[in-house]
């Protein structure tokens, strides 16, 4: 699997014009109702392309000449929309965003209904997710703790190793994975849909308490096993111990592959002795819940007198008993998540009613306020009125050139006063409900 071909953004139908999920159903009817270069064409893609998704999404397609030989009668038949495999998109969408379809609970094997392999094709000598990593492994760069390989590409089976370790990890994970493929539990890079969760790794042998920090690669996604469709978390590890080493000429060497001391006056020794951590070439294989709120993790280790490969069918066995405790703490996590949905929803309607009621407070306090402001404005605009209704009424009694003049000077006046009408600034007040 590449990462071109994991990743592919399906664009929405030219019919639709937005960015909405294509589901496995969708695709199907379209991909066996016309020609590939014509549903290719409502995406604005090539029909290669369209291939690809149909392949990603496991949606079977009409086979090359399929409508020529149903112009004349001779087309195959159209086989049935299998049932999405542990780990297939549901749906697709243009923009990459999450799935708007929610998978159900993961759910073990059922063991009474287990196919059996004689009656699939027979596997290969490589799995596919080992086909090929090496030489992204060792085009990558190396850590600054022990060497671990950081390969150029970050779509890769999860591996934590070094160069001198890749061989032995391929070739376990290669006989790992298609024994578990022999029971038929599929093993996959986790398919972007997922919300998987990548369990932290420790490579030392034996780890001390408190925080371990490394620059050890990981992969953009989790390898998995589905086992039914419960989904395990894989990595395999090449431990390292912590070994007495001596600096010498830039770099740490093991006390013992450091060379014997020169004896006389010019054997002069810069170096310092100090402990570091080393590969060992023994291997760990991980396994662990990639579900978030179910914890769970596991681990088999490598001993110089017990080699990894020999115990792979106890481990298989091992993890077809640990979907059982696996698909009880995603339930379990799913439950606690629907409670703290809940309790965040009530909090949230609490603080939207004790807003409402601080709000419904404080409209009624400025309402009252805005009142007894008009009022006392009123008060002071009644006020004036008297007086200029008296100046105008004692303005009457003046000779006539001085009525004039003192008729405008009132005039003036008001004019800087502004309206003294009551109903007019009480029009202009918001009762509470209005606020």
């Amino acid at each position: 699997m590449t990462e071109d071909q994991d990743t592919i953004p399906v664009p929405a139908p030219i019919a639709d014009r937005g960015d909405g999920p294509v589901s496995r159903e969708a695709l199907y009817e379209m991909v066996w109702s016309e020609p590939m270069l014509k549903v290719a064409a409502r995406f604005s893609v090539s029909s290669s392309y369209m291939a690809r998704v149909c392949t990603l999404l496991n949606v079977p397609r009409p086979e090359r000449g399929y409508w020529a030989k149903l112009a004349v009668g001779r087309a195959p038949k159209q086989p049935p929309l299998p049932e999405p495999r542990p780990g297939d998109p549901l749906e697709w969408t243009r923009d990459g965003t999450p799935p708007e379809r929610a998978r159900s609970l993961p759910m073990p094997p059922d063991r009474t209904s287990r196919r059996k392999r004689a009656a699939r094709s027979p596997l290969p000598d490589r799995h596919p997710l080992v086909s090929g990593a090496k030489p992204l492994f060792e085009a990558g760069r190396l850590s600054w703790t022990g060497g671990y390989l950081k390969p150029v590409k970050r779509l890769l089976v999860d591996l934590a190793v070094t160069k001198t370790g890749l061989d032995k990890a391929l070739a376990f994970a290669n006989e790992f994975f298609l024994a578990l493929e022999a029971r038929d539990h599929r093993v996959v890079i986790a398919p972007n849909s997922e919300p998987f969760h990548r369990a932290e790794v420790d490579e030392r042998e034996n780890p001390a308490k408190g925080h371990h920090h490394n620059n050890l690669w990981s992969p953009i996604r989790c390898t998995v096993v589905y086992i039914g469709t419960v989904a395990i978390g894989l990595t395999i590890i090449e431990m390292s111990e912590e070994t007495e080493v001596r600096y010498v000429n830039g770099e740490y060497i093991r006390l013992t592959e450091d060379a014997p001391k020169r004896r006389g006056r010019s054997a002069h020794n810069h170096g310092w002795t100090s402990t570091r951590d080393f590969p060992t070439g023994r291997l760990c294989l991980q396994v662990y819940s990639p579900y978030p709120r179910a914890d769970w993790i596991q681990q088999w280790r490598e001993t110089p007198a017990r080699d990894l490969s020999a115990r792979i069918p106890s481990i298989v066995r091992e993890l077809e008993k640990a979907t059982v405790e696996i698909a009880r703490l995603v339930e379990e996590g799913q439950r606690q998540a629907e409670l703290e949905r809940q309790r965040w929803e009530a909090q949230r309607e609490e603080w939207r009613r004790e807003e409402e009621v601080r709000r419904a407070a404080k409209a009624l306090k400025d309402s009252k306020e805005e009142l007894l402001q008009i009022i006392e404005v009123w008060a002071a605009a009644k006020r004036l009125e008297e007086f200029f209704a008296d100046a105008e009424r004692r303005a009457q009694d003046l000779p006539s050139e001085q009525r004039e003049g003192t008729t405008a000077r009132l005039r003036r006046a008001r004019g800087l006063i502004g309206s003294t009408d009551a109903l007019e600034r009480f029009d202009a007040w918001r009762a509470p409900e209005e606020r």
